[in-house]
């Protein structure tokens, strides 16, 4: 389903009441809008997702709080911890023969699925070729090839690709490990973990879930009994749903809510700095001629957008303008440039380059960022400023806005995206987004048509380099081509912000917006 969005308020009259307005809207809203009911019992918490949870299998899914639930129930080889270093998780040992570029890996010898099956080296290559097959994978896009499996003995095999990926460590974190006989090329509903949790009731349509305590799992018993998880879109009624205590988490939330509930008895605030970044990406499948397929008209754009005005008054200060194509704190991150307002320039830069009268459609999924629908009316505002005509096409939750990503159902020059990094590297960032290939287009499995076959040499250079120090200089300069040819018309880096009752412990909420659910516990 999509709406199209019309101007609603002036970019001054926007600016000026900022995260206000969004606050009144909210409060207002607590009354008006019934919150989800029934409290959690004892020994269990309830968690409110600002993103319906489709499925516990990740092959298709980019949001970090459904990861929260998923992992509770698949595992990975590795996991990503607080420090965003990769942890054994599944295997006790997973080494680099630089050599060879190979990678050795065991399975520990007492990891087994919550029916007592022991986790197989063929599950491992079974995951690995299913990821492979599934279409639009976010995923498989992280990865510069699927590497594949050689067997060595019942619990130690290599993974090899053609050309060495020295963080395949990393990467794996996100390859979650099910029964081989049970997967499919496909998310799936059902099947079993050997995660510490395992699913009594679900429903994908609704993003209902209910967890139990695994009984059987092979690592430290977690403290919750249960863990119900709710999908909450309205981000009022999840306020509401955690100040009434019927909900115990939420997440993702609008500084405006922040604001709300901090300092509130009985609720606290977790902030880590952020490694998602959420960009106004422009569509690389424009055909030659057309303006926008113009790095230079694409430049001259930037300098209508009021990034500090859209920080300061809309996000409250919780976000940072990007300095580079990915975010800063990442490892290999390096700060490419700046954008810069200034619409005198926009105007003379475009009159230049000969483009007038320029109309562009802007499309994105609500919710895919904090005040989504503000910065969307401002930018529109602020185009129209620079005499660019803008519409707005907003797509909601478990619509088609994929098909349209691809190129595949209707045409748009701005994607409004946030792109999670779960592993702490730019290097991953810059895999996902900028190392498009031909052979990769055909399929539609690029970032928004972004091919360069230069810039995705060079990203294939850099995850070849074992010594982090070399490939780090080679992802300075790869960056520096990409923000030369000003892929987004503005973008920022959210914080990670999390809202809890204190009747539970803190999540260890990492910078990648994840925490662990066998961690937390109730106090007392």
């Amino acid at each position: 389903m999509t709406r199209f969005t019309p101007p609603i308020l002036g970019r001054r009259t926007l600016l000026s009441v900022g995260a206000g307005l969004g606050a009144g809207l909210a409060l207002s809203q607590l009354t008006a809008c019934a919150g989800p009911t029934g409290a959690a019992g004892p020994g269990t918490i309830s968690l409110g997702l600002n993103r319906s949870l489709v499925s516990l299998d990740n092959k298709l899914n980019q949001f970090e709080a459904a990861v929260t639930v998923q992992r509770a129930v698949r595992q990975a080889l590795t996991s990503i911890d607080q420090n965003l270093r990769p942890q054994l998780v599944l295997a006790d040992r997973f080494e680099l023969d630089e050599a060879s570029g190979s990678w050795t890996v065991r399975l520990r010898d007492d990891v087994h699925y919550s029916d007592d099956t022991p986790v197989t080296v063929e599950d491992v290559a079974t995951a690995l070729r299913y990821y492979g097959e599934v279409n639009g994978s976010f995923i498989v896009g992280l990865f510069p090839e699927m590497p594949t499996v050689e067997p060595v003995d019942d619990r130690t095999f290599r993974l090899h690709t053609q050309r060495p990926v020295a963080v395949l460590d990393y990467l794996m974190a996100n390859i979650h490990i099910t029964p081989a006989a049970a997967n499919e090329p496909v998310e799936l509903s059902s099947g079993v973990g050997s995660g510490p949790y395992v699913v009594t009731r679900a429903n994908g349509g609704t993003g209902e879930y209910e967890l139990a305590r695994n009984d059987r799992y092979w690592g430290p018993a977690p403290s919750l009994r249960n863990v119900r998880v709710r999908f909450v879109p309205e981000e009022s009624s999840r306020v509401v749903g955690l100040r009434s205590g019927e909900i115990d988490v939420i997440d993702s939330i609008s500084p405006d809510s922040a604001d709300q509930l901090d300092g509130m008895r009985g609720v606290r605030i977790q902030r880590s700095p952020g490694t998602r970044i959420n960009q106004l990406f422009f569509n690389f499948r424009k055909p030659r001629g057309h303006p926008l397929a113009d790095p230079a008209v694409r430049e001259a754009l930037t300098y209508a957008i009021d990034g500090r005005a859209l920080i300061d008054n809309v996000l409250t200060g919780s976000a940072q303008q990007a300095e580079g194509v990915v975010p800063v704190a990442l490892e290999g991150a390096a700060r490419t440039g700046a954008f810069t307002y200034d619409p005198r320039q926009a105007r003379q830069r475009l009159d230049a380059l000969g483009v007038r009268d320029l109309a562009v459609k802007i499309i994105w999924e609500t919710g895919e960022f904090a005040a989504d629908t503000f910065i969307m009316e401002a930018v529109q505002e602020m185009l129209s400023d620079v005499g660019v005509r803008s519409t707005l096409q907003q797509f909601e939750p478990g619509g088609d806005i994929l098909q349209w990503r691809q190129g595949r159902r209707g045409d748009w020059d701005v994607l409004g995206n946030g792109f999670g990094n779960p592993t702490g590297l730019a290097l991953t960032s810059l895999q996902g987004m900028y190392a498009g290939t031909p052979e990769r287009e055909e399929t539609r499995d690029t970032y928004q048509g972004f091919v360069y076959p230069e810039v995705a040499g060079l990203i294939s250079d850099a995850t070849a380099e074992a010594d982090r120090d070399a490939r780090n200089l080679l992802l300075t300069d790869v960056q520096q081509r990409i923000w030369d040819l000003w892929p987004c018309l503005w973008a920022f880096v959210p914080d990670a912000v999390l809202a809890h009752r204190t009747r539970m412990t803190d999540p260890a909420l990492k910078p990648i917006n994840s925490y662990d659910l066998a961690s937390v516990a109730l106090e007392g």
